[in-house]
């Protein structure tokens, strides 16, 4: 018996592959750019707050200055019971993304 090989069914099986990872690269890259800011702005959060927890997130807004640019927050942080409001600004190089200065401060939750 002669085996019959099919090539152009493996190509279809990994064209219907690759066509599944597209949407997830989409996705990704149509996350707004505050998400990363976020993200950092939690973490410092809690390296201020150790053994707490952010609990609430809120992108107040950007500002845009002469090379720079402020990404603003305002995070709920629950620590030993209790909660806490804290603004978080991070300020950063608008070209290179590089973090300048990180500024927080407390307020009502």
């Amino acid at each position: 018996m002669k085996k019959i090989k099919f090539p152009l069914i493996g190509i279809l099986l990994l064209s219907v592959f690759l066509m599944q990872l597209l949407p997830l690269q989409t996705e990704a890259e149509a996350l707004p750019s505050y998400v990363k800011w976020g993200r950092i702005a939690m973490t410092k959060a809690q390296e201020k707050y150790p053994n707490s927890e952010v609990t609430d997130y809120l992108h107040v807004g950007k500002e845009d200055k002469k090379g720079t640019s402020v990404e603003k927050f305002k995070l709920i942080v629950k620590q030993d019971q209790k909660e806490i409001g804290v603004f978080v600004n991070l300020t950063f190089d608008t070209r290179t993304e590089r973090l300048l200065s990180v500024e927080m401060k407390e307020t009502q939750p």
